[in-house]
C-alpha cells in the first residue's frame, strides 16, 4: 500500500490530503497531490474576496454579472442558490457586507472537488481536509479498510473531543469559532450569528454540509426543521448550543 500526506497553505487555511492506493506508484502520488495543490490555488484565484481579480471580487464589485464568469462559478452560484432555499435565507451569501461571498460553502465544494479528482486517478483511500470541512472515499486503510473517523473538539477546549463520526464516503463540514473566531454574519439581522457555538453537519455532499453548518450557525435548534426536507435525506446534525453546555442531534 502507497501512502502519501501532505499540508499545504490556501484559502487563508492549511488543506490537509491523505491518500493511499494498492495501484497507484508513489510517483503517480506525488503527481496527483500537485494536481490537487494547482486546483486549490485556482479556487483561490476564482473565489478569494481578498484578490482584487477574482471572479469573485468582480461581481462583488459589479463588473462582470454572473454569466460572464467560468462554469466553475456559476456552478458555486447556483449551490448557493439551493441552499438558501433550502435553509429558508440563514444562509444567504448575497447578504454580505461587500456583496456575494461563496466562502460558507465553497470550501467543502472544492474538497469534493479535490476527493473525485483523486478517485478518478485510481486513487482508492483518499481524505480532504480543509479545516473542519471534510471530503472522505474509501475509507481508510489500517491493514484493513476501516470508516474514516473524525471527532469534534469542544469549542472551549481543542484537546477534548466531544463527538466522532465513522464515515466511509460523504463528507463533514463544521462550522464555529475555532479558527476564525466570531465571523459569520446573521442574515436576516446583519449582526454576528448567535445561533450556536459550533454547529456539524455529516452527510454525501461537501458543499451541502458546508452551507448547511453555516445556516446552524445563525438559526441554532431552529434549524432542526431543515432536516425534514426530503432533499437533505442522508444529512445529520450535531450542534453545540450557544448558551448552555448542551448539544442537540437528529
Amino acid at each position: 500500500m502507497n501512502h502519501l500526506r501532505q499540508q499545504f497553505p490556501v484559502w487563508g487555511t492549511i488543506v490537509d490530503v491523505d491518500i493511499a492506493s494498492s495501484v497507484v506508484s508513489e510517483d503517480a502520488l506525488n503527481e496527483a497531490m500537485k494536481q490537487v495543490i494547482d486546483f486549490c490555488t485556482q479556487v483561490d484565484s476564482d473565489f478569494s474576496t481578498y484578490i482584487d481579480t477574482s471572479w469573485v471580487t468582480r461581481l462583488r464589485t459589479n463588473q462582470i454579472e454572473i454569466s460572464s464568469s467560468p462554469p466553475s462559478v456559476q456552478e458555486v452560484w447556483q449551490l448557493c442558490l439551493q441552499a438558501k432555499h433550502l435553509t429558508d435565507g440563514a444562509f444567504d451569501p448575497w447578504a454580505v457586507e461587500g456583496g456575494f461571498d461563496p466562502s460558507g460553502l465553497v470550501k467543502g465544494w472544492a474538497a469534493d472537488k479535490c476527493a473525485d479528482l483523486l478517485l478518478s486517478l485510481g486513487i482508492e483511500h483518499v481524505q480532504v481536509n480543509a479545516a473542519g470541512d471534510s471530503s472522505l472515499r474509501g475509507g481508510f486503510y489500517d491493514g484493513v479498510v476501516k470508516p474514516w473517523r473524525i471527532g469534534v473538539v469542544n469549542p472551549d477546549n481543542r484537546a477534548k473531543v466531544v463527538e466522532t463520526f465513522e464515515i466511509f464516503d460523504g463528507a463533514i463540514a463544521t462550522s464555529g469559532t475555532y479558527e476564525r473566531g466570531a465571523h459569520i454574519n446573521d442574515p436576516y439581522t446583519g449582526l454576528i450569528a448567535i445561533g450556536a457555538r459550533s454547529a456539524t453537519v455529516v452527510g454525501p455532499l461537501g458543499w451541502l454540509c458546508d452551507a448547511l453548518a453555516t445556516a446552524l450557525m445563525v438559526a441554532g435548534t431552529d434549524g432542526a426543521k431543515y432536516f425534514a426536507q426530503p432533499e437533505l435525506a442522508g444529512y445529520k446534525p450535531f450542534v453545540i448550543n450557544r448558551h448552555e453546555n448542551t448539544s442537540w442531534s437528529i
